[in-house]
């Protein structure tokens, strides 16, 4: 896995097929540019690089001489319970090199070495991350920022939650939160785009949106509603986010943006009964939510309890990180699965077997299970997955046909 060798492949992954340009037409061209598809391989690349590098850290060569489970490891390493889904994850990255193998013993996915693990060699790979775009930076500093706290999470000396969103922290956080780092802004323009089109015969708007952090979702879903002539039908608008910090940035960026529109400013908690949280029943054309819906503890309660302030016909959208395949690693996860809000939810094995970011067939079971008698998912994720294995992006869509109860 020498950085020439990968170089060779020029970042080819099927992304000049004509069919996924046909799966993307009805979203703006410039969103997917050949920029952002280099910039996705390259963090790709990158997070299996800081993955070599972890295992070192974490001393786990010397364990992978035999066969090891994920739990075996970490008992045998004495690493914290939570860590467990971070730990499969870094084991489940290496496969993609020639230092790792894996074999499946009755259920339970064992692992050991195959070859001696290369030096990674992360400041090339940055480098060329910001010679493909400088913008790139947000990402990778973030990714480093996360990769640190993994010894230190892994055995519990500090929490990954106080060493993540430290003050340094929170800057790297606002600027990967941003609509100005492409890898993911991409969210936010697809699940608006989406949102814009469902909505685009409702006569009034009431928008409702859910852990809007510091405004880039909502900043995109107001430039389209405008660009399509939607915004004077804009009756409310409440941009609800948990964090007060968060929420304070939104509602300045905002308030100058867009000082004669019906924006509100509150709270809302997932896990808890929505009624009486600044909204009420049926209440809503749009629930909107952009890389939230996934920390849910409760996934089925917080899905129903958006379609319950939904009107009739109204729509709950989110934009999240769509997992392709199942167990498929994906770089993103690499900078959240070691947070509490991240793994501690409820799993079931028919529509989330796991914490974190779940395959299109997973959400719309889920919806379904909440009640959403009508589920669309834009793009088609499981046909371009078949063109394109590395497009993670994606908007859910629920229509709550009947009366929300």
């Amino acid at each position: 896995m020498k950085a020439a060798e990968f170089d060779s492949r020029k970042f080819e992954a099927g992304r000049s097929d004509p069919r996924l340009a046909e799966c993307l037409k009805e979203f703006p061209p410039a969103i997917f540019s050949e920029r952002l598809y280099q910039s996705i391989e390259l963090m790709e690349r990158y997070s299996i690089e800081l993955a070599a590098d972890l295992l070192g850290k974490l001393n786990l060569v010397e364990q992978l001489g035999a066969w090891q489970s994920v739990d075996e490891l970490c008992n045998v390493c004495r690493f914290q319970p939570q860590f467990r889904l971070a730990l499969e994850w870094i084991l489940a990255r290496l496969l993609e090199s020639s230092c790792l193998q894996m074999r499946d013993d009755g259920g339970t996915r064992a692992f050991s070495l195959r070859n001696p693990p290369w030096k990674p060699d992360l400041e090339y790979w940055r480098a060329l991350g910001v010679h493909i775009d400088p913008s790139n930076a947000a990402t990778l500093d973030l990714l480093d920022h996360a990769a640190a706290a993994y010894p230190d999470s892994a055995t519990g000396r500090q929490s990954a939650d106080h060493n993540l969103f430290g003050p340094h922290g929170i800057t790297l956080w606002l600027n990967y939160f941003n609509n100005h780092n492409p890898t993911y802004a991409v969210n936010n323009w697809v699940g608006a785009a989406a949102a814009a089109d469902r909505l685009s015969f409702r006569p009034s708007l009431r928008i409702l949106e859910i852990g809007a952090g510091a405004g880039s979702a909502t900043e995109i879903l107001l430039m389209l509603l405008s660009e399509r002539g939607l915004l004077p039908r804009l009756k409310r608008y409440v941009v609800t986010e948990p964090n007060a910090y968060f929420r304070r940035c939104n509602q300045r960026k905002l308030k100058a943006q867009h000082p004669n529109l019906p924006l509100e400013w509150n709270t809302l908690d997932l896990d808890s009964s929505w009624s009486g949280q600044a909204v009420g029943s049926g209440e809503f054309d749009l629930v909107y939510a952009v890389n939230v819906m996934h920390v849910s503890k409760n996934l089925v309660f917080s899905l129903n309890e958006a379609r319950s302030v939904l009107a009739t016909g109204g729509w709950l959208i989110i934009g999240e990180c769509v997992r392709p395949y199942d167990h498929q690693p994906m770089y993103p996860e690499l900078m959240f699965q070691i947070l509490d809000s991240f793994t501690n939810v409820e799993t079931d094995p028919d529509f989330r077997p796991n914490p974190g970011f779940l395959t299109a067939q997973q959400w719309r079971r889920a919806f379904s299970r909440a009640g959403y008698a009508r589920t669309e998912i834009a793009p088609d994720i499981e046909r371009i997955r078949e063109i394109y294995p590395h497009f993670f992006t994606g908007a859910i869509c629920g229509q709550n046909i009947g009366t929300a109860e």
